[in-house]
């Protein structure tokens, strides 16, 4: 499984890489937005939409919302809506103390997975917007996305070699106290180095961004728990299958839809 992984990771992130790196803000929105699509394909199965019909319902009314976005988005309502994902997630850690909540599947508990599923994406892109938008956005939005990549990385060895002590056995009993410790460890030395090469040298602001990475890494594990707390409920192991070893598009941006909303409202407070 480790090997697969690394092969698709491969494969994936010279893509990624181009992706952030070469086109500008509008083009860069559009793939995201695409992409985004396609995650909420897989929510709608988490959430329990089981036909073709519902699943494409959801699909149309998200692409929609989507191009609505790309057409009117201005600094002020990307800043809204980033502010607007954080609020979700922080709220979110009280859904997560509560495993049976919304477990039943019916139509009501299926509208607010739908619902939560908008503010678990909405806000990603537009956080996506904003940060790769900004001075320098394009390295930014990579030194986001390289904080969440450490910290799994860090989450997976560490947990692996030192983990113990399970940290939410009913949603995930893979993951570990240890894990998240090593996530937090390799989080904050990207953000440090990262904040040091893109040229935060005042004491202060490389301290808040290297705070800001930790608090980064803690919201990624939110994000991660609270997918597989809804593949529980829809009784499915991973959200897909287009990536082998890694499973679907939500198992790979769980912990990047919590996280970019967060690094992005950040970034924002600290002036950077």
């Amino acid at each position: 499984m480790l090997k697969q992984r690394i092969t698709t990771a491969a494969i994936l992130i010279p893509l990624v890489l181009a992706l952030i790196l070469l086109p500008p803000t509008v083009y860069f929105a559009a793939v995201v937005a695409l992409v985004f699509v396609g995650a909420a394909w897989e929510w709608s199965l988490l959430a329990g939409c089981r036909t073709p019909a519902g699943r494409g319902t959801v699909v149309a009314a998200a692409a929609a919302i989507f191009i609505a976005l790309l057409l009117v988005w201005t600094p002020g309502l990307l800043a809204v809506l980033t502010l607007a994902g954080v609020a979700w997630w922080i709220g979110c850690c009280f859904w997560l103390r509560h495993f049976t909540f919304a477990a039943a599947p019916n139509a009501e508990n299926r509208m607010l997975k739908l619902g939560a599923g908008a503010l678990v994406i909405v806000p990603t892109l537009a956080s996506a917007i904003l940060l790769h938008s900004g001075p320098k956005g394009h390295w930014w939005t990579l030194l986001a996305l390289v904080i969440v990549w450490a910290a799994d990385t860090g989450a997976y060895f560490s947990g692996r070699h030192f983990g113990r002590r399970k940290l939410a056995p009913r949603i995930s009993p893979g993951k570990t106290w240890a894990g998240v410790y090593g996530a937090i460890l390799a989080g904050s030395l990207v953000a440090l180095l990262g904040g040091y090469l893109l040229g935060v040298r005042g004491g202060g602001q490389l301290v808040g961004l290297v705070l800001l990475g930790v608090v980064t890494v803690g919201i990624a594990v939110v994000g991660d728990l609270f997918e597989s707390l809804m593949k529980r409920h829809a009784a499915v192991k991973d959200s897909g299958s287009l990536f082998p070893g890694h499973g679907g598009l939500l198992d790979r941006l769980d912990s990047v839809f919590a996280a970019l909303p967060v690094f992005a409202a950040g970034k924002l407070l600290l002036g950077l």
